[in-house]
């Protein structure tokens, strides 16, 4: 497990310190030099306070959103990956950031076919040579937690080699314990920052980037996709190679196709029907989401590859997206709604689907809906854009303080990212006509007789077993109440307020009997002139005048110390 240290003094801890200034350089160089002052760093840095005297630059004429975007591509791996998840996260951080984010590529070099080798050593516990008949030392792509080789194994099938970057973790790990000091900074000096809950975004960062440093998980969720597929002969996914795959490693069988956004630059690109594509494509998405409830997360143009029979296949199963059974029939009957332009219903849908902290303006957010229905419903098939109303619809959500659950902001995703890519390919696709089979499937295997038996088992199996409880709970009770055992309990509930009232006013009734003792025995001691006497005053008188207007002084100036413990 990723672990997130505390930190305290970085002066001892070089490794921390050399990476926190490089990051506070770029905090300084991209405008952010004004958060970083009111952060109070200099109480953690116990050398190199030369830092917080360097000058903000020039790209503070670029808005927030597009800096932040651009530091997270100069800091590398580890933010980058951040970025990219946090890009799926309506729940943490603002729209406008989201959308910048979304622009975030895997920029980073590759790393040399030594450290490759080494890994696939420590892996495996073989070199290369020993375990491919040929492997290619160049990557055919880099990424953030890793780099692809092409390979043949030694039974001659073309595979590819997915290797993580060497000391990728400990990389990680030392940025996340630099994030969460900067966000737990954030959150006790920036009410602004506080809002957005920062060292909330990187616990949330550490969660995910586990999953995706570990290419078991990964494997796993190719085989399960693989299995939701397997009688569809549309749409392949590549083989894994378990005895060539480790936490570290992974090896899958190579796509011979082309990526879906070369089709038209392809060598030969009349052997592809781009309708059929776009139509396979579409219901492919459209049953991961409805039918299996697990879906690609990413299906970006990257991810998806054409073979040359038409057929699709999907690669990179580091992101995978589920929704619940009960999930699905909810956002089937908010389409359904949609579609029908039942405004109060779809009201009715998207609160299921989301969280708030204040109430929200029902008033305003059925205006809003009725404006997306009014510019969208009522068109001709064709032109209806799924993609459009749903992005809308989010946008709404965001001006109404509504914040969609992240498993459904990811679905959401999923099917605007596929209706673009299956419009670029089929400019005449009626997504709805793709949309409301699902939607007639999974609202009617809800209702199917047999499933609403199903979930009823159970339910009555308990009932039958608490009746049948029933009488030998009865017969205790009654065998309890002849032997004299039967005890009944009650618990008093809001009844301490009461109680401590009553203790101050006892408790003050008493200082007020002493006090009224001490001045009334005083004053007959002084009237009656018991010596001894200091100036012809009864000392005994003059010491009980004392002790009263010690007590009087502590009754009125402190009130609440006369309470019991």
């Amino acid at each position: 497990m990723l672990t997130i240290r505390k930190i305290a003094k970085l002066g001892s801890a070089y490794r921390n310190f050399k990476r926190y200034e490089q990051i506070l350089q770029v905090l300084f160089k991209f405008g952010f030099g004004d958060m970083i002052r009111t952060l109070r760093l200099e109480n953690c840095f116990e050398f190199g306070m030369n830092l917080f005297t360097r000058k903000d630059s020039k790209f503070e004429a670029r808005s927030r959103p597009e800096r932040v975007r651009m530091i997270l591509e100069e800091l590398g791996p580890a933010f980058i990956k951040l970025g990219q998840i946090l890009s799926t996260r309506p729940d943490l951080i603002p729209l406008e950031y989201i959308q910048e984010l979304n622009k975030l590529q895997d920029n980073v070099p590759s790393f040399p076919y030594e450290d490759v080798e080494k890994v696939i050593v420590a892996e495996l516990g073989k070199t290369p040579d020993k375990l491919f008949m040929s492997f290619e030392r160049e990557p055919t792509a880099a990424a953030s937690i890793g780099q692809v080789h092409r390979a043949v194994t030694l039974d001659g099938e073309e595979v590819v080699v997915k290797v993580q970057r060497p000391g990728i973790r400990e990389i990680i790990e030392t940025d996340l314990e630099i994030m969460n000091h900067l966000a737990v900074l954030m959150e006790n000096n920036l009410e602004e920052m506080a809002i957005q809950r920062p060292t909330a975004i990187v616990e949330e960062f550490a969660r995910s980037i586990e999953k995706e440093i570990d290419y078991t998980i990964e494997a796993s969720s190719a085989r399960r996709f693989a299995m939701n597929f397997e009688l569809n002969p549309d749409i392949c996914v590549p083989r894994i190679f378990p005895e060539l795959s480790s936490e570290k490693v992974l090896t899958l069988e190579f796509a011979n196709g082309v990526k879906i956004s070369e089709l038209s630059s392809s060598p030969c690109p009349e052997q592809y029907d781009l309708k059929l594509i776009a139509a396979r494509g579409t219901d492919a998405v459209m049953e991961q989401i409805f039918i299996h409830g697990f879906f690609h997360a990413d299906p970006h143009p990257g991810n998806i590859f054409i073979m040359p029979d038409n057929r699709i296949c999907f690669l990179d199963f580091g992101m995978m997206g589920s929704v619940s059974s009960q999930e699905r029939h909810d956002f089937a009957r908010l389409l359904n709604n949609i579609l029908k332009a039942e405004e109060n219903r779809i009201i009715q849908g998207v609160l299921k689907f989301v969280y708030y902290e204040d109430e929200p303006d029902y008033d305003s957010l059925q205006r809003d809906i009725c404006d997306i229905i009014d510019q969208n419903i009522y068109r001709p098939m064709r032109e209806i854009q799924l993609a459009r109303i749903l992005e809308q619809l989010m946008k709404t959500l965001t001006v109404n303080g509504l914040r969609l659950k992240p498993n459904l902001y990811i679905m959401l995703k999923a099917l605007i990212t596929i209706e673009t890519i299956a419009r670029d390919l089929d400019p005449d696709l009626e997504i709805i006509a793709h949309l409301k089979p699902f939607v007639r499937k999974i609202r009617m295997r809800h209702m199917n007789p047999l499933r609403l038996m199903a979930k009823m088992i159970d339910p009555i199996e308990d009932m039958f077993r608490a009746l049948g409880d029933i009488p030998l709970s009865i017969e205790n009770i009654l065998e309890k109440t002849r032997k004299g055992n039967l005890k009944i309990e009650f618990e008093h509930m809001g009844l301490e307020p009461l109680l401590r009232t009553l203790e101050r006013i006892s408790d003050h009734i008493a200082y007020s009997i002493v006090l009224a003792s001490l001045i009334i025995g005083s004053s007959l001691i002084v009237l009656s002139k018991i010596p001894p006497h200091y100036k012809n005053v009864p000392v005994i008188g003059i010491i009980g005048f004392v002790i009263s207007g010690l007590i009087g002084f502590r009754i009125l100036l402190f009130p609440h110390h006369t309470k019991k413990k």
